[in-house]
């Protein structure tokens, strides 16, 4: 196994693990980006040590601890979730947090090492893949996908940009790519025949079929099969050691099993633009270490940190959220109340966007984040630039965006109230 040490190269805190709770192919079981609130967490720990060993670093974790443990069991309980792993990043200080079993049949714990599938938080790669394309001069985001698919000339697919792909806004997908459509083949004549409901970028329409394009282009313009370009390049340049499109056989004993609403075990199937639009899969060590690398807390080339920089420019307006590339961001400080509105299922209907013009650059005064599930795992991430604060919620079985939202801001806020940070 890779030590947490070993990944980050830097202090590290392993909680340990929290109590065990006994607790069909799936596709992805599509939910709302949501966004958590009130971190400020500037001068957490102030009083404490700087090194993270010793006597002087375990009172910070068993506090850190306390506030996670007081959120995460309830749910847990109430879900009857097998596992849970959940990361926290404070200044580029990690700690991390194992609850449960990686399996019911096995009874093998979950630890920072374990594979959780990450449904639509994988979109956040492929935006970043798209962006570092752009940042090597392979492709534009203003380009028409036509640039790229001579097949899509003279149809209406053909004249969307890239741009509105990693937006939801070309004009309305269904949220999962149709069923009949079993090949690439299929994929081109349907796209070659779609009818767009709306003008691009006149209306939010979440969707898969869009984001999977995106990758699916992005991987074309870099002359690499997609799984290839993100296990071979991107996971590496952006310093990942366990995450993959495709689990190899030497870390299928870490990849957790999934369990559907119904406890019934699942792991994501293979499907049209499953790898480009959900089928990442990680571990709550890799994707603590993704969110401070979009907090520039992680030594990266120049390019791709300037791509990652590019997937938080906020193109279009959605009521009290920004729509960037893919993640979605509120002004900060944002209040539960908005952020559970912005995620309800309402938000899954077309939705009506303004354009940000010009496009608005990227911020650190605000939160960013991105839930994502599959049929049988359910994560959350979220992060606010100014404050170098993020958070990692993994579980191996599906439960409402809902009770996410409100465990990550029970955190969020009890961290901030036991400590009494201020701005």
């Amino acid at each position: 196994m890779t030590s947490t040490c070993g990944v980050f190269n830097r202090r590290a805190i392993r909680a340990g693990r929290g109590p065990v709770h006994n607790a069909e192919p799936a596709k992805e079981v599509e939910e709302m980006p949501a966004k958590a609130t009130r971190v400020l967490l500037s001068i957490l720990f102030a009083a404490s040590a700087p090194a993270a060993m010793g006597h002087a670093a375990d009172k910070p974790a068993t506090a850190v601890r306390a506030v996670v443990d007081a959120a995460i069991r309830p749910v847990m309980e109430k879900y009857n979730i097998p596992g849970m792993a959940v990361a926290v990043t404070i200044k580029g200080k990690p700690y991390l947090f194992d609850y449960g079993v990686s399996s019911r049949e096995t009874g093998k714990p979950v630890t920072a090492d374990t594979l959780f599938e990450i449904g639509s938080i994988s979109k956040t790669f492929v935006v970043t893949l798209a962006a570092y394309a752009q940042a090597n001069g392979q492709l534009s985001l203003s380009d028409k996908t036509s640039k790229y698919l001579p097949s899509m000339r003279d149809t209406a697919f053909g004249n969307v940009s890239l741009m509105h792909l990693g937006t939801h806004t070309p004009g309305g997908f269904p949220v999962q790519v149709p069923d009949e459509v079993k090949n690439d083949d299929q994929l081109m004549t349907y796209l070659q025949n779609w009818k767009p409901a709306y003008a691009a970028g006149t209306y939010r329409t979440y969707a898969n079929p869009s984001i999977g394009m995106l990758g699916y282009i992005a991987a074309k313009a870099m002359n690499r099969n997609f799984a290839a370009l993100m296990e071979g390049q991107l996971f590496p340049a952006l310093g990942l050691k366990s995450t993959y499109i495709n689990v190899p056989d030497t870390k299928m004993a870490d990849y957790a099993q999934g369990y559907t609403r119904k406890d019934v075990p699942a792991r994501v199937s293979k499907a049209v633009l499953s790898s480009e639009a959900y089928g990442v899969k990680t571990t709550s060590t890799d994707l603590i270490h993704f969110l401070e690398a979009n907090m520039k807390m992680a030594r990266l080339e120049g390019k791709l940190q300037r791509a990652i920089a590019d997937t938080h420019t906020g193109y279009f307006k959605v009521g009290a959220m920004t729509q960037d590339l893919i993640w979605e961001q509120y002004a900060y400080p944002v209040d539960l109340k908005t952020l559970l509105r912005g995620n309800s299922p309402d938000m899954l209907k077309p939705t009506p966007v303004t354009a940000l013009t010009p496009p608005q650059p990227a911020r650190d005064d605000v939160l960013i984040n991105k839930t994502g599930s599959t049929n049988g795992f359910g994560g959350y991430v979220a992060f606010v630039p100014k404050k170098q604060f993020g958070i990692v919620i993994l579980a191996n079985k599906y439960y409402p965006n809902e009770d996410r939202i409100r465990m990550a801001y029970q955190i969020l806020t009890r961290l901030d109230a036991n400590n009494g940070a201020s701005e």
